[in-house]
């Protein structure tokens, strides 16, 4: 018999809501010591997270306690940059509420990338996740802060149905919103006043790791999108983003100078990964894909340092590591650790702090901090079936079916690994078209 806690997280479909989209219910079917809410809010502009913590503490810690019960935690561990002060004090204020003593407030230094789970481990705990290895092989569980407020929900029978998210950039009201899984994006610029620039891309996520949206009119609000970023089309922030891959490998053969501070400023390094981006550049000019030194790539979380602050020459270490590790990945090709990482000397004086980062990525104008505004509905929602790691659902309604907020729409594949999908609206089903639900009011 399954445990009802993981049973109910995985009936309400509840995933991830830093980034990755895990489903929770397999991460927290887990044993550990320790419980990890990451609410680092560790992309630049993105605001999310401190709201919830400053204004859902008790919601969302209900759910870090369940999370905690069925994993068997003994202690829970809530990380916040200080930066974030009113959240900082009601996450304080409850774990001394907390009669358990289980509970503590964890202070992060303000640097990115401080909600990457393995740097937010060492930073909490002093441990070091292996290589190719998760938060769970060292005892711990991490999940975004989000991700616990919807668990919360969970136990209480109540699907997830919207997504907190930041709306930021060139745009006319920046703001932290509430909108139901599967809003239009377009809808949601409209609410925040539209953009101010005639011209511009999306990126869905933060700066240094979020995707620029191909095409602004087709996409969605899911349950990974933490925010978006109105910007001009020639931004440093997207031009980097979009760059052609071919070009990439033009720029890479001709400009690296191997100075290697990529490698000194790469988080994972600093951890004591074996990953060097500066020799991987080698590896990619010269085509050396079946080498051991190209497996190094499988390390690489692609968070963009080498990328966005560290290559002196507008190279991207951070690409050519996606590109090969693509490679490696579709033939097979497995990382084998070898010996216990240690952390660098040099980790602590390496940090990028984010203030620099905002500087360097010449959104200074755009850190504002904005406030909640409250909750939008839409008239349409176009809810995928597929917004999480794994096997998409599978669709359950059909063509002129009336449903409620909250009821199953999309079930997990029989013996897959996948999440639930519920209807974050009420109205009549209008279509089921290549992966899509659409649900009109």
């Amino acid at each position: 018999m399954g445990n009802p806690i993981v049973d109910k997280i995985r009936q309400a479909g509840v995933v991830g809501a830093g980034g990755a989209g895990l489903p929770t219910h397999v991460k927290a079917d887990a044993k550990v010591d320790t419980v990890l809410v990451n609410g680092a809010s560790c992309e630049p502009l993105l605001n999310s997270d401190p709201h919830i913590m400053e204004q859902e503490i008790d919601t969302m810690i209900r759910g870090l306690k369940a999370v905690m019960e069925c994993t068997e935690a003994k202690k829970g561990i809530i990380c916040l940059k200080g930066k974030h002060a009113k959240a900082m004090k009601a996450v304080r204020e409850a774990v001394a509420r907390d009669a358990s003593g289980t509970l503590e407030a964890f202070e992060l230094k303000d640097f990115y990338p401080a909600g990457d789970e393995q740097v937010l481990v060492y930073e909490a705990l002093g441990r070091i996740v292996p290589e190719r290895g998760l938060p769970l092989h060292v005892g711990a569980v991490v999940s975004n802060s989000e991700t616990f407020f919807n668990v919360a929900h969970a136990m209480d029978g109540k699907p997830v149905t919207h997504r907190y998210l930041t709306v930021a950039g060139k745009i006319r009201q920046p703001m932290v919103v509430k909108a139901p899984i599967g809003t239009p994006v377009t809808d949601i610029l409209a609410f925040a006043g539209g953009p101010t620039i005639s011209e511009f891309r999306v990126v869905d996520g933060g700066p240094m790791m979020g995707k620029v949206l191909p095409d602004v009119n087709k996409a969605v609000v899911t349950k990974t999108t933490s925010g978006l970023l109105v910007l001009p089309p020639d931004h440093n922030v997207v031009v980097r983003k979009v760059m052609d891959p071919t070009r990439v490998r033009q720029i890479t053969n001709s400009i690296c100078c191997q100075c290697s501070r990529c490698t000194d400023l790469c988080p994972r390094n600093l951890i004591g990964h074996k990953l060097h981006p500066h020799k991987l550049m080698r590896v990619f000019a010269n085509q050396e894909l079946n080498s051991e030194q190209a497996k190094e790539a499988l390390l690489c979380s692609e968070c963009g340092i080498c990328e966005k602050f560290a290559c002196p020459m507008g190279v991207s270490p951070r690409e050519v590591n996606a590109q090969i590790k693509r490679v490696l990945m579709q033939n097979g090709v497995k990382w084998v650790a070898t010996g216990t990482p240690e952390a660098s000397d040099f980790r602590d004086e390496r940090r990028i702090p984010t203030s620099r980062l905002i500087q360097r990525l010449d959104i200074v104008e755009f850190d504002t901090h904005p406030s909640y505004v409250g909750e939008f509905t839409p008239g349409t929602v176009r809810i995928p079936l597929r917004q999480h790691i794994g096997a998409p659902a599978e669709c359950v309604v059909s063509v002129g079916q009336h449903v409620q907020c909250g009821d199953l729409i999309g079930e997990i594949p029989d013996k897959a690994m996948g999440a639930r999908v519920h209807a974050s609206i009420s109205g009549v089903v209008e279509s089921v078209d290549n992966g899509i639900i659409t649900i009109k009011a």
